[in-house]
């Protein structure tokens, strides 16, 4: 399988949640996806699994967003230069740090 880089989805710049099975050492998904409800911007491609899984290499792009109160989100696409994804409060384990509410 041949992946190319798309310069037109935001890059995830930067991920800290550990208990991702996509984060070691920088996120090793394809594309993310952020969703979520009630003022929170979910990371829906968090997986909580010991399993370390993804690309062999760091490249990890924002591949849609539901958020559509983002003042980055256009048609369900992030817009933003790149994204940060971080630990979240309660039950929003992983959160996109870069979401803005409009």
């Amino acid at each position: 399988m041949t992946t190319l880089e798309n310069p037109a989805m935001p890059a995830v710049h930067e991920c800290t949640v550990s208990g991702c099975s996509y984060n070691h050492d920088g996120c090793h998904a394809f594309a993310i996806t952020v969703r979520g409800d009630n003022g929170a911007a979910d990371c829906g491609t968090f997986i909580p699994l010991s399993t370390k899984g993804g690309l062999d290499k760091v490249m990890a792009q924002v591949g849609a967003c539901t958020r559509t109160d983002c003042v980055h989100n256009a048609s369900l696409e992030c817009t933003a230069q790149s994204v940060r994804v971080g630990q979240g409060e309660g039950d929003h384990l992983a959160n996109c740090l870069t979401y803005q509410p409009r």
